[in-house]
Formats: structure tokens, sequence, C-alpha cells
């Protein structure tokens, strides 16, 4: 539990930092070496692809992604090649092999280097809205307090488990406390934010459903991570942060939690001028 602080301790004001005191395409360079690394994390420690040259074309594309979603979203055609250039060389990586390199590694590693990096650059396209800087910290809000409450509330009341063959720890009384927990202190995020930031309007009814929804889906996409790896008997994806274990590891739930909030942000707004 100290290591988890103290990481906690130094990380949070770096990513303050990084979102609001340094320019934007910071932040896009922070995506991107993030995403590069989960997707060098789930191939190599699940042991699902050690092929160097597969892997290495997938944390390529993986790092490629959020750049393509800062600096040309607006030109598909740029997508376009990395994913046909992307999938031409997996193709003849595979036709080399003498079919050690299977359609179900192409797959999954192909799944895998598009769905993380595509869904972590939701930060970027939020970063772009006008008012960026009051839901830009909302994914990690609701994603990382739905998290800890869930931990603090199944060390305290936990009986029930939740899901035990992905995760035997967590317990439905964990779960229930993370949604609480997270929606309690999302309003009162809304609060402090509307009047820091001098918005008249602040929706707290559909803030609460940002919170119940994000913190749902926070603790699947924890659980989506945790069948990954259980399926290959692996504790932790990585030890680059003390206490938690790797980048997957630390944010598998804001990489579910992020597309959501910039989904309900586009369809409900709940700041207003």
């Amino acid at each position: 539990m100290g290591k988890r602080i103290l990481v906690a301790v130094v990380m949070v004001p770096v990513l303050l930092a990084v979102i609001f005191l340094l320019p934007d395409w910071v932040l896009a360079i922070g995506v991107t070496g993030l995403s590069m690394i989960a997707i060098h994390e789930v191939l190599w420690s699940t042991g699902f692809v050690k092929d160097p040259k597969i892997s290495g074309l997938s944390i390529a594309l993986a790092g490629l992604i959020p750049l393509w979603v800062f600096f040309t979203d607006q030109d598909p055609w740029l997508g376009l090649a990395g994913a046909f250039l992307y999938v031409t060389a997996l193709f003849a990586v595979a036709m080399a092999s003498n079919y050690t390199v299977t359609m179900e590694k192409m797959g999954g590693s192909f799944f895998l280097t598009a769905l993380i990096p595509y869904f972590l650059s939701s930060f970027l396209r939020l970063r772009a809205l006008p008012e960026w800087r009051a839901y830009i910290l909302l994914p990690f809000v609701v994603a990382w307090l739905s998290d800890a409450f869930a931990l603090f509330a199944g060390m305290a009341f936990g009986k029930h488990k939740l899901a035990p063959q992905l995760s035997p720890k967590k317990t439905v009384e964990g779960a229930v406390g993370g949604l609480a927990g997270a929606v309690v202190f999302t309003l009162l995020y809304g609060l402090i934010v509307g009047r820091v930031l001098g918005f008249s309007q602040v929706r707290y009814g559909v803030l609460a459903v940002y919170a119940l929804l994000g913190a749902l889906i926070s603790q699947f996409g924890d659980l989506a991570f945790s069948y990954i790896k259980r399926q290959y008997h692996i504790k932790d994806y990585g030890n680059i942060f003390p206490g938690h274990g790797g980048v997957l590891d630390r944010f598998d739930s804001v990489i579910f939690c992020v597309p959501l909030i910039e989904l309900l942000v586009g369809l409900c707004p709940v700041f207003g001028a």
C-alpha cells in the first residue's frame, strides 16, 4: 500500500502538469508513449506474441494512432494508409514464418493495437473541446476513485465474490462501494470545477449518470484486462509503477472509461456558460 500511495503522490502532479501547464502536443506524446508501452506489455508479458517483427510493427502502429488523432484527425486517408501498411506487413511476416505466426496471433495483435491507443486518444479529442478544462480529468476521477472505493469497501465489507475466476479479491460489496464513491466525489468535482472555472450551469443529474456509467465501465475494463491475465496466468502486465504493476494494470479501467466520457460529453454536456 505504501508504494501505491508514493506512486500516486508522484504521478498525480506530473499528470496535472502535462495536462494543464504544458502545450497540448505534450499530452499527445504522453498518450503515444503509454500506448506503445501498453502494447508491448500485453503482447510480451502474456507470451501471446514474442515475434519481434510483429511486436515491433504493433508498437509502431500504437504510437502512430494517437499522433494521427492529434495532428490529422480530419484526414482519414492517413489512418487508412497506416492500417493498410500495418496489415500488409503483418501478412508478409506471417507468410515468411512457415505458419508459426497464426491467424489468431495476427488478429489478436491487430485488435489490441487498434483498440488501446484509439481509446486512449479520447483524451486528445476531449482536449480539443472548448470546455476541455472541465472534462479532461473526469475519466481519471471516475475510474480511479471507483477503483479506490471498491478496494476500501471490499476490505471493510466484502463477503460475496464478484467474479472469482477473473479477479478473486473483488467483491460485490466492493463494486457497490466503488459506484457510490465515484458518484459522490464526481459530483463534488463538478461543484468545484463549476465554481473555479465560472460555469453558470452544471447539470448535476447528468454528471451523476456520467459517474455511474463511468464507474460501471471502469470496473468492466478492469475485469476485461484481468480476463487476459488469468487466461495467460500472469499477475501483472509489468512493473513500471511500483505497487501497481504496468501501464495496463494502472490504466485498464481508464482505457474503457475515457471513450465513454467522450461519448457522453457529445450526447449530453454537463457544463454550460
